[in-house]
């Protein structure tokens, strides 16, 4: 299992406090410095089953600057949305958790985390 944190991220520190509380095994990523590649935000979607925008932190400054709220939310858009969390991963949705059998979650909450626990 391996977790996408931002350590500044209240919501990240207390899925890891979950996850070590319940003594799960996984990986740390600190997803800011070291920054996923279009391809491994694709893989993590696929996994969490969702679009880019559905994982896009919108109300960030750097959404604001790119005008994301602005953009199309369709396959046509889906590669630039990609793009766009690549060059600022500050945008990414956290925490993320990449479970054993293969799927993801977005463990915002303690429910998520357990989920992924248990997947």
């Amino acid at each position: 299992m391996e977790i996408w944190i931002n350590p500044a991220c209240s919501k990240c520190r207390s899925a890891l406090r979950l996850l070590d509380a319940e003594g799960a095994a996984y990986t740390v990523r600190r997803y800011l410095e070291d920054v996923p590649s279009p391809d491994e935000i694709r893989a993590v979607l696929d996994r969490l089953g969702l679009e880019p925008w559905d994982i896009t932190r919108t109300q960030e400054a750097d959404a604001k600057d790119l005008g994301l709220k602005e953009w199309p939310r369709d396959a046509d858009a889906r590669e630039r949305w990609i793009t766009a969390l690549a060059e600022h991963p500050k945008l990414i949705q956290r925490p993320i958790i990449t479970a054993e059998d293969g799927t993801a979650v977005v463990a915002r909450t303690d429910e998520a985390v357990r989920d992924a626990m248990g997947r």
